[in-house]
Protein backbone atom coordinates (compact mmCIF):
# COMPACT_ATOMS: atom_id res chain seq x y z
CA UNK A 1 0.00 0.00 0.00
CA UNK A 2 1.27 3.33 -0.85
CA UNK A 3 2.57 5.82 1.87
CA UNK A 4 0.12 9.24 2.51
CA UNK A 5 3.66 10.70 1.00
CA UNK A 6 3.46 8.60 -2.12
CA UNK A 7 -0.15 9.23 -2.56
CA UNK A 8 0.62 13.31 -2.40
CA UNK A 9 3.76 12.40 -4.92
CA UNK A 10 1.33 10.76 -7.63
CA UNK A 11 -1.88 13.29 -7.23
CA UNK A 12 1.00 16.21 -8.31
CA UNK A 13 2.47 13.67 -11.04
CA UNK A 14 -1.66 13.37 -12.17
CA UNK A 15 -1.76 17.14 -12.58
CA UNK A 16 1.07 17.64 -14.39
CA UNK A 17 1.24 14.90 -17.06
CA UNK A 18 0.40 17.01 -20.10
CA UNK A 19 4.14 18.02 -19.72
CA UNK A 20 6.65 16.90 -22.48
CA UNK A 21 10.06 16.14 -21.46
CA UNK A 22 12.17 18.46 -24.07
CA UNK A 23 14.72 15.94 -23.65
CA UNK A 24 15.65 13.45 -26.01
CA UNK A 25 17.95 10.29 -26.14
CA UNK A 26 21.02 10.02 -23.63
CA UNK A 27 20.26 13.25 -21.79
CA UNK A 28 16.89 11.30 -20.42
CA UNK A 29 18.49 10.08 -17.81
CA UNK A 30 16.20 11.31 -14.67
CA UNK A 31 12.85 10.95 -14.98
CA UNK A 32 10.81 14.57 -15.81
CA UNK A 33 8.26 13.99 -12.59
CA UNK A 34 10.80 13.34 -9.86
CA UNK A 35 13.11 16.61 -11.31
CA UNK A 36 9.34 18.41 -10.78
CA UNK A 37 8.76 17.15 -7.39
CA UNK A 38 11.91 17.54 -6.27
CA UNK A 39 12.23 21.54 -7.20
CA UNK A 40 8.62 22.03 -5.45
CA UNK A 41 9.95 20.55 -2.71
CA UNK A 42 13.45 22.60 -2.41
CA UNK A 43 11.94 25.96 -3.40
CA UNK A 44 9.05 25.04 -0.64
CA UNK A 45 12.47 24.65 1.58
CA UNK A 46 14.21 27.91 0.32
CA UNK A 47 16.08 27.34 -2.80
CA UNK A 48 16.10 29.99 -5.18
CA UNK A 49 18.11 28.80 -8.05
CA UNK A 50 19.20 25.55 -9.46
CA UNK A 51 22.62 25.36 -7.48
CA UNK A 52 20.26 25.40 -4.42
CA UNK A 53 17.79 23.10 -5.76
CA UNK A 54 21.08 20.21 -6.45
CA UNK A 55 22.13 21.10 -2.66
CA UNK A 56 18.81 20.06 -1.32
CA UNK A 57 18.10 17.19 -3.16
CA UNK A 58 21.55 15.92 -1.73
CA UNK A 59 20.73 16.64 1.39
CA UNK A 60 17.37 14.78 1.35
CA UNK A 61 18.05 11.81 -0.62
CA UNK A 62 17.46 9.41 1.89
CA UNK A 63 13.67 10.86 2.45
CA UNK A 64 13.13 11.71 -1.38
CA UNK A 65 13.80 8.36 -1.74
CA UNK A 66 10.85 7.38 0.39
CA UNK A 67 8.53 7.92 -2.62
CA UNK A 68 10.95 8.77 -5.69
CA UNK A 69 12.84 6.16 -7.49
CA UNK A 70 15.76 8.26 -8.37
CA UNK A 71 17.37 5.41 -10.28
CA UNK A 72 20.29 7.83 -11.28
CA UNK A 73 20.55 9.70 -8.15
CA UNK A 74 19.82 13.30 -7.69
CA UNK A 75 20.27 15.64 -10.75
CA UNK A 76 22.76 18.16 -11.24
CA UNK A 77 22.14 22.13 -11.09
CA UNK A 78 22.74 21.98 -14.48
CA UNK A 79 20.11 19.34 -15.41
CA UNK A 80 17.55 21.14 -13.31
CA UNK A 81 18.30 24.39 -15.01
CA UNK A 82 18.56 22.28 -19.03
CA UNK A 83 15.05 20.87 -18.23
CA UNK A 84 13.24 23.82 -16.95
CA UNK A 85 14.58 26.14 -19.80
CA UNK A 86 13.48 24.26 -22.36
CA UNK A 87 10.04 23.19 -21.00
CA UNK A 88 6.92 24.82 -22.90
CA UNK A 89 6.12 27.50 -20.34
CA UNK A 90 2.63 27.57 -22.16
CA UNK A 91 2.01 23.98 -20.81
CA UNK A 92 3.87 23.88 -17.59
CA UNK A 93 1.27 27.13 -16.71
CA UNK A 94 -1.71 25.43 -17.95
CA UNK A 95 -0.70 22.37 -15.62
CA UNK A 96 -0.34 24.90 -13.09
CA UNK A 97 -4.01 26.30 -13.66
CA UNK A 98 -5.15 23.01 -13.45
CA UNK A 99 -3.76 22.23 -10.11
CA UNK A 100 -5.00 25.39 -8.65
CA UNK A 101 -8.27 24.91 -9.61
CA UNK A 102 -8.58 21.19 -7.66
CA UNK A 103 -7.44 22.52 -4.67
CA UNK A 104 -9.09 26.24 -5.15
CA UNK A 105 -11.76 26.41 -2.03
CA UNK A 106 -14.61 28.65 -4.04
CA UNK A 107 -16.05 31.44 -2.42
CA UNK A 108 -19.05 33.01 -3.97
CA UNK A 109 -18.01 36.89 -4.74
CA UNK A 110 -14.58 35.82 -4.10
CA UNK A 111 -12.14 39.05 -5.69
CA UNK A 112 -9.51 38.33 -8.18
CA UNK A 113 -7.09 40.95 -8.36
CA UNK A 114 -5.06 40.57 -11.70
CA UNK A 115 -2.24 42.38 -11.90
CA UNK A 116 1.75 42.65 -13.25
CA UNK A 117 5.00 42.61 -12.09
CA UNK A 118 8.34 42.56 -13.33
CA UNK A 119 11.50 40.06 -12.84
CA UNK A 120 13.97 42.32 -12.63
CA UNK A 121 16.84 40.03 -12.39
CA UNK A 122 16.15 38.26 -15.52
CA UNK A 123 17.31 41.09 -17.95
CA UNK A 124 20.36 39.62 -19.97
CA UNK A 125 22.35 42.91 -20.85
CA UNK A 126 24.96 41.33 -22.76
CA UNK A 127 22.86 39.50 -25.00
CA UNK A 128 19.83 42.65 -24.99
CA UNK A 129 17.27 40.72 -23.58
CA UNK A 130 14.86 42.75 -21.33
CA UNK A 131 13.26 41.64 -17.98
CA UNK A 132 10.56 39.59 -18.51
CA UNK A 133 6.86 40.55 -17.18
CA UNK A 134 4.27 38.52 -15.62
CA UNK A 135 0.62 39.11 -15.23
CA UNK A 136 -0.84 36.75 -12.42
CA UNK A 137 -4.42 36.60 -10.84
CA UNK A 138 -4.49 36.02 -7.57
CA UNK A 139 -7.55 34.71 -5.79
CA UNK A 140 -7.78 37.26 -2.42
CA UNK A 141 -9.90 35.20 0.46
CA UNK A 142 -7.82 31.76 -0.47
CA UNK A 143 -4.53 33.34 -1.02
CA UNK A 144 -3.93 31.16 -3.99
CA UNK A 145 -2.38 32.08 -7.37
CA UNK A 146 -4.81 31.05 -9.56
CA UNK A 147 -2.51 31.49 -13.16
CA UNK A 148 0.38 33.31 -14.73
CA UNK A 149 1.02 34.70 -18.22
CA UNK A 150 4.40 36.36 -19.42
CA UNK A 151 3.63 39.59 -21.21
CA UNK A 152 5.33 38.99 -24.65
CA UNK A 153 7.71 41.44 -25.73
CA UNK A 154 7.68 44.23 -26.83
CA UNK A 155 3.95 44.38 -25.62
CA UNK A 156 1.40 45.22 -22.77
CA UNK A 157 -0.76 43.70 -19.93
CA UNK A 158 -3.86 44.51 -22.37
CA UNK A 159 -2.35 41.52 -24.36
CA UNK A 160 -1.58 38.96 -22.14
CA UNK A 161 -4.42 39.73 -19.58
CA UNK A 162 -7.36 38.28 -21.87
CA UNK A 163 -4.92 35.23 -22.54
CA UNK A 164 -4.87 34.88 -18.52
CA UNK A 165 -8.91 34.96 -17.91
CA UNK A 166 -9.28 32.33 -20.43
CA UNK A 167 -7.67 29.84 -18.33
CA UNK A 168 -9.11 30.93 -15.18
CA UNK A 169 -13.02 30.12 -14.04
CA UNK A 170 -14.30 33.08 -12.67
CA UNK A 171 -17.87 32.74 -12.69
CA UNK A 172 -19.33 34.47 -9.44
CA UNK A 173 -16.33 36.09 -8.66
CA UNK A 174 -15.41 39.98 -9.16
CA UNK A 175 -12.25 40.20 -11.37
CA UNK A 176 -10.74 43.85 -10.01
CA UNK A 177 -7.93 45.49 -12.49
CA UNK A 178 -5.83 48.81 -12.96
CA UNK A 179 -6.66 51.14 -15.46
CA UNK A 180 -4.00 49.64 -17.52
CA UNK A 181 -6.59 46.23 -18.46
CA UNK A 182 -9.63 49.39 -18.31
CA UNK A 183 -10.64 48.00 -21.83
CA UNK A 184 -13.96 47.16 -23.57
CA UNK A 185 -12.67 43.57 -24.47
CA UNK A 186 -11.52 42.64 -21.54
CA UNK A 187 -14.96 43.95 -19.43
CA UNK A 188 -16.49 42.06 -21.95
CA UNK A 189 -14.61 38.91 -21.94
CA UNK A 190 -14.95 38.64 -17.65
CA UNK A 191 -18.91 39.20 -18.33
CA UNK A 192 -18.85 36.24 -21.07
CA UNK A 193 -17.06 33.89 -18.67
CA UNK A 194 -19.80 34.68 -15.84
CA UNK A 195 -17.78 37.27 -13.54
CA UNK A 196 -18.03 40.89 -12.94
CA UNK A 197 -15.24 43.48 -12.85
CA UNK A 198 -14.24 46.03 -10.87
CA UNK A 199 -12.07 48.58 -12.97
CA UNK A 200 -9.85 51.39 -12.48
CA UNK A 201 -10.52 54.61 -13.77
CA UNK A 202 -7.17 56.76 -14.96
CA UNK A 203 -5.57 58.79 -17.82
CA UNK A 204 -5.78 56.01 -20.49
CA UNK A 205 -9.77 56.48 -20.12
CA UNK A 206 -9.79 60.16 -19.99
CA UNK A 207 -13.28 61.00 -21.66
CA UNK A 208 -15.12 58.18 -19.37
CA UNK A 209 -13.46 59.03 -16.08
CA UNK A 210 -14.36 62.74 -16.77
CA UNK A 211 -17.61 61.31 -16.96
CA UNK A 212 -17.85 59.78 -14.27
CA UNK A 213 -16.36 62.60 -12.38
CA UNK A 214 -18.49 65.06 -13.35
CA UNK A 215 -20.94 62.64 -12.49
CA UNK A 216 -20.29 62.51 -9.00
CA UNK A 217 -19.94 66.00 -9.11
CA UNK A 218 -23.82 66.46 -9.96
CA UNK A 219 -24.58 63.65 -7.66
CA UNK A 220 -23.19 65.92 -4.84
CA UNK A 221 -24.79 69.17 -5.50
CA UNK A 222 -28.39 67.76 -5.57
CA UNK A 223 -27.22 65.50 -2.50
CA UNK A 224 -28.23 62.23 -4.28
CA UNK A 225 -31.57 63.24 -4.14
CA UNK A 226 -34.01 59.99 -5.92
CA UNK A 227 -30.91 58.52 -7.06
CA UNK A 228 -30.23 55.12 -6.56
CA UNK A 229 -27.14 55.56 -4.79
CA UNK A 230 -25.25 53.61 -1.50
CA UNK A 231 -22.31 55.43 1.07
CA UNK A 232 -20.02 53.25 3.62
CA UNK A 233 -17.06 54.67 5.57
CA UNK A 234 -14.03 52.36 7.44
CA UNK A 235 -12.04 54.05 10.25
CA UNK A 236 -8.56 52.45 11.09
CA UNK A 237 -6.11 53.81 13.48
CA UNK A 238 -2.92 52.18 14.16
CA UNK A 239 0.95 52.96 14.28
CA UNK A 240 0.84 56.73 14.67
CA UNK A 241 -2.36 57.40 11.58
CA UNK A 242 -5.47 57.34 10.93
CA UNK A 243 -6.78 56.17 7.59
CA UNK A 244 -10.46 57.09 6.66
CA UNK A 245 -11.85 55.49 3.32
CA UNK A 246 -15.25 56.74 1.90
CA UNK A 247 -17.09 54.91 -0.66
CA UNK A 248 -19.95 56.16 -2.84
CA UNK A 249 -21.58 54.18 -5.30
CA UNK A 250 -24.18 54.70 -8.09
CA UNK A 251 -26.15 52.29 -10.02
CA UNK A 252 -29.11 54.66 -11.01
CA UNK A 253 -29.92 53.80 -14.97
CA UNK A 254 -30.86 57.60 -14.96
CA UNK A 255 -27.27 58.85 -13.72
CA UNK A 256 -25.39 56.01 -15.77
CA UNK A 257 -27.12 57.29 -18.68
CA UNK A 258 -24.74 60.51 -18.43
CA UNK A 259 -22.23 58.62 -19.64
CA UNK A 260 -20.92 58.79 -22.90
CA UNK A 261 -20.55 55.37 -23.89
CA UNK A 262 -21.83 53.63 -21.28
CA UNK A 263 -23.43 51.21 -23.74
CA UNK A 264 -19.78 50.32 -24.67
CA UNK A 265 -18.86 48.46 -21.64
CA UNK A 266 -20.51 45.38 -21.28
CA UNK A 267 -23.22 45.14 -18.16
CA UNK A 268 -21.74 48.40 -17.01
CA UNK A 269 -23.71 48.70 -13.50
CA UNK A 270 -22.51 50.93 -11.06
CA UNK A 271 -19.47 53.21 -10.46
CA UNK A 272 -17.67 53.96 -7.32
CA UNK A 273 -15.39 56.86 -6.07
CA UNK A 274 -13.12 56.32 -3.09
CA UNK A 275 -11.75 59.16 -1.56
CA UNK A 276 -8.92 57.82 1.32
CA UNK A 277 -7.49 60.37 3.60
CA UNK A 278 -4.72 59.29 5.49
CA UNK A 279 -3.72 61.49 9.21
CA UNK A 280 -0.48 61.10 10.63
CA UNK A 281 0.22 63.73 13.27
CA UNK A 282 -0.49 67.09 11.50
CA UNK A 283 0.03 65.87 8.30
CA UNK A 284 -2.93 64.40 5.85
CA UNK A 285 -3.26 63.54 2.42
CA UNK A 286 -6.51 62.88 0.53
CA UNK A 287 -6.56 60.76 -2.67
CA UNK A 288 -9.76 60.03 -4.93
CA UNK A 289 -9.46 56.87 -7.12
CA UNK A 290 -12.78 56.00 -9.23
CA UNK A 291 -13.64 52.47 -10.88
CA UNK A 292 -16.44 51.03 -13.50
CA UNK A 293 -18.27 47.99 -12.11
CA UNK A 294 -20.67 45.01 -13.33
CA UNK A 295 -21.71 44.49 -10.07
CA UNK A 296 -25.24 44.69 -9.15
CA UNK A 297 -26.77 47.28 -6.84
CA UNK A 298 -27.70 45.48 -3.83
CA UNK A 299 -29.00 48.53 -1.89
CA UNK A 300 -26.91 49.59 0.40
CA UNK A 301 -24.50 46.47 0.61
CA UNK A 302 -23.22 48.07 -2.88
CA UNK A 303 -20.94 50.68 -1.36
CA UNK A 304 -19.59 47.94 1.18
CA UNK A 305 -18.72 45.40 -1.17
CA UNK A 306 -17.58 48.08 -4.01
CA UNK A 307 -14.94 48.85 -1.03
CA UNK A 308 -14.24 45.56 0.06
CA UNK A 309 -13.25 44.71 -3.85
CA UNK A 310 -10.94 47.84 -4.21
CA UNK A 311 -9.15 47.23 -1.39
CA UNK A 312 -8.99 43.17 -1.88
CA UNK A 313 -7.20 44.59 -5.08
CA UNK A 314 -4.32 45.40 -2.69
CA UNK A 315 -3.76 41.70 -2.03
CA UNK A 316 -2.20 40.91 -5.15
CA UNK A 317 0.77 43.55 -4.05
CA UNK A 318 0.92 43.21 -0.20
CA UNK A 319 0.43 39.34 -0.23
CA UNK A 320 2.03 38.19 -3.34
CA UNK A 321 4.15 40.33 -5.39
CA UNK A 322 6.00 41.58 -1.98
CA UNK A 323 6.45 38.07 -0.39
CA UNK A 324 8.04 37.08 -3.74
CA UNK A 325 10.52 39.75 -3.32
CA UNK A 326 11.04 39.47 0.19
CA UNK A 327 10.63 36.07 1.06
CA UNK A 328 11.74 34.43 -2.56
CA UNK A 329 14.21 36.94 -3.38
CA UNK A 330 12.34 37.53 -6.54
CA UNK A 331 14.27 40.34 -8.09
CA UNK A 332 17.58 39.26 -7.26
CA UNK A 333 17.58 36.01 -9.01
CA UNK A 334 19.61 36.07 -12.21
CA UNK A 335 17.96 32.84 -13.83
CA UNK A 336 17.36 34.45 -17.45
CA UNK A 337 17.75 31.90 -20.15
CA UNK A 338 15.39 30.40 -22.29
CA UNK A 339 12.00 29.85 -20.22
CA UNK A 340 14.29 29.58 -17.52
CA UNK A 341 12.97 32.83 -15.55
CA UNK A 342 9.31 32.23 -16.89
CA UNK A 343 9.45 28.46 -15.55
CA UNK A 344 10.82 29.07 -12.39
CA UNK A 345 7.94 31.80 -11.65
CA UNK A 346 5.72 29.14 -12.22
CA UNK A 347 7.61 27.00 -9.24
CA UNK A 348 7.60 29.48 -6.82
CA UNK A 349 4.21 30.50 -7.62
CA UNK A 350 3.23 26.87 -6.71
CA UNK A 351 5.47 26.78 -3.84
CA UNK A 352 3.73 29.88 -2.09
CA UNK A 353 0.26 28.27 -2.79
CA UNK A 354 1.58 25.52 -0.82
CA UNK A 355 3.04 27.38 1.82
CA UNK A 356 -0.17 29.30 1.84
CA UNK A 357 -2.36 26.67 2.62
CA UNK A 358 -0.71 26.11 6.16
CA UNK A 359 -3.09 28.69 7.98
CA UNK A 360 -1.88 26.93 11.88
CA UNK A 361 1.49 28.08 11.92
CA UNK A 362 1.62 31.64 13.45
CA UNK A 363 4.68 32.55 11.26
CA UNK A 364 5.66 34.24 7.80
CA UNK A 365 6.26 32.67 4.64
CA UNK A 366 10.34 33.27 5.01
CA UNK A 367 9.89 31.13 8.81
CA UNK A 368 7.76 28.88 7.14
CA UNK A 369 10.48 27.70 4.16
CA UNK A 370 12.75 27.43 7.05
CA UNK A 371 11.25 25.37 9.15
CA UNK A 372 10.12 23.12 6.08
CA UNK A 373 13.75 22.55 5.76
CA UNK A 374 14.41 21.79 9.36
CA UNK A 375 11.44 19.59 10.15
CA UNK A 376 10.86 16.86 7.40
CA UNK A 377 7.73 16.26 9.10
CA UNK A 378 6.10 19.85 8.57
CA UNK A 379 7.23 19.34 5.42
CA UNK A 380 5.12 16.37 4.38
CA UNK A 381 2.51 18.75 6.43
CA UNK A 382 2.84 21.21 3.64
CA UNK A 383 2.90 18.74 0.92
CA UNK A 384 -0.12 16.93 2.14
CA UNK A 385 -2.35 20.28 2.12
CA UNK A 386 -1.34 20.25 -1.67
CA UNK A 387 -2.95 17.00 -2.40
CA UNK A 388 -6.35 17.80 -4.53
Amino acid sequence: MPTAIQSIATDLRSHFAELEDPRKGNALLHRLDEILIIAICAIICGANCWSEVEAFGRAKEAWLRTFLVLEHGIPSHDTFGRVFRHLNPAVFESCFCHWTHAIWERLAGEVIPVDGKCLRGSHDTGSGKQAIYIVSAWANANRLVLGQRKVAEKSNEITAIPELLRTLDVAGCIVSIDAMGTQKTIAQQIVTQGGEYMLALKENQPHLLEDVQSLFLWADKIAYEDLRHAYTQTVNKGHGRIETRECWTISDPAGLALLADRAAWANLRTVVRIRARRQVGEQCTVEERFYISSMEDVGARTATRALYATRSHWGIENRLHWILDVAFREDECRVRKDHGDENLAVLRHISLNILQRDTTTRIGVHGKRLKAAWDTDYLEKLLRLSNA
